[in-house]
């Protein structure tokens, strides 16, 4: 039986299962594989050697180790150029054994079933099997991106439909990759594992449908043969999970300062009136000029939206008007029946506003449309 898929396995110093594993696979109808040596030792030549003389088989050599992120980019690449035309897209495995053939067997059905969807094979983290700093990290992970970006949830059933909305296993190394997406991955940052985080990000803001299947948690020696770096790949992918909401603190932040300048010029300059038409009036001037400001900052170097100015001026102004109603009421309610000042209650109430904003710009003023 021929498959949809052409099979992409990094591998870094692999030993001698990795030539039955694939021989395994070949023998299940995959009629390509593409193998990575990212500048193994030369221990694992013999293992290298064994699988290229397979027909079914081409082996990558990088000359000195690049990391995952550069072995995967430059599978795509070869693979766009010689196999995409015969195939649906591909399906990246580990080389350590973690990734069963049934598992396969099933993403390389579901990209037949659902090719406009990124696949995930995702792993079930509450399984006690599952080594503590392997668990710990993608929960940590998981909770930190549902918190930036979207939801995150344990999935309930084998198989689950979502769109740009909670990835379970953000650190998965299976993945069933359509040919649309194949070639946008390619351009992306990231040369070692903070490559594969990028990926699922890409996918968020471009709101590309996500499947999730459940597979089998299999450790080898309690992953002792993982070549994830703790603190030098972890620093990589929560500075590329962060990037977007730095720039957005700094540009509001800018902005909060000429809002926050104009709010006060204006408090006293109209002071002569009462309090309510004083604050509704210096809270108008202040968000009319911040607020523009703000916009293009946002749409051109946060958030990069490709997005018509037209379609996200309209929201990013509806968000605006909304967030100034709220301001304004709250900031009198809180200095007509609480001790604070106009100017307090106006800073600890932007504060509250500024990260519920974060999460409205993100998901739905400068959410990318998806073209694939």
């Amino acid at each position: 039986m021929s498959r949809n898929s052409v099979l992409v396995i990094p591998s870094l110093d692999p030993d001698e299962q990795l030539i039955g594993y694939v021989k395994n696979l070949i023998a299940n109808g995959f009629q390509k594989i593409i193998l990575i040596d990212d500048g193994s030792h030369p221990a694992a030549r013999p293992v290298f050697d064994a699988v290229s003389v397979m027909p079914e088989c081409d082996v990558l050599v990088h000359t000195v180790n690049m990391g995952k992120g550069r072995a995967l980019k430059d599978a795509f690449n070869y693979y766009c150029q010689k196999y995409a035309r015969d195939f649906l897209g591909v399906i990246t495995v580990d080389a350590d054994g973690q990734h069963t053939l049934e598992d396969v067997i099933r993403l390389d059905g579901a990209l037949k079933s659902s090719p406009e969807s990124l696949i995930l094979g995702v792993r079930d983290f509450d399984d006690p099997s599952v080594p503590f700093k392997s668990r710990f990290g993608n929960k940590i992970t998981r909770s930190i991106m549902g918190l930036l970006i979207g939801s995150a949830s344990r999935p309930q059933e084998a198989v689950q439909q979502r769109h740009a909305k909670g990835i379970t296993d953000t650190q998965t190394g299976m993945r069933a990759i359509p040919n649309p997406y194949i070639i946008r991955y390619l351009t992306l940052e990231g040369e070692r594992f903070e490559y594969e985080t990028n990926m699922l990000l890409e996918a968020l803001h471009s709101h590309t449908p996500i499947q999730e299947i459940g597979i089998q948690t299999v450790y080898r020696d309690a992953n002792s043969g993982t070549h994830f770096r703790p603190l030098a790949d972890s620093f990589a992918i929560y500075r590329l999970i962060f990037s977007t909401f730095f720039k957005y603190t700094l540009a509001s932040l800018s902005a909060f300062f000429i809002d926050y300048s104009i709010y006060g010029m204006c408090i006293f300059l109209f002071g002569f009136l009462a309090m309510g038409p004083k604050i509704w009036a210096a809270s108008f001037f202040a968000r009319a000029v911040s607020s523009l400001y703000n916009y293009l900052v946002n749409k051109d170097v946060v958030f990069k939206s490709g997005n018509g100015a037209k379609r996200t001026f309209l929201k990013y102004y509806t968000l605006c008007a909304a967030q100034f109603c709220c301001s304004a009421l709250l900031v009198w309610m809180l200095c007509r029946y609480s001790f604070f000042s106009e100017m307090s209650a106006k800073l600890f109430v932007d504060t509250l506003l500024f990260l519920l904003s974060f999460q409205i710009q993100q998901n739905w003023v400068f959410r990318e449309e998806r073209t694939a």
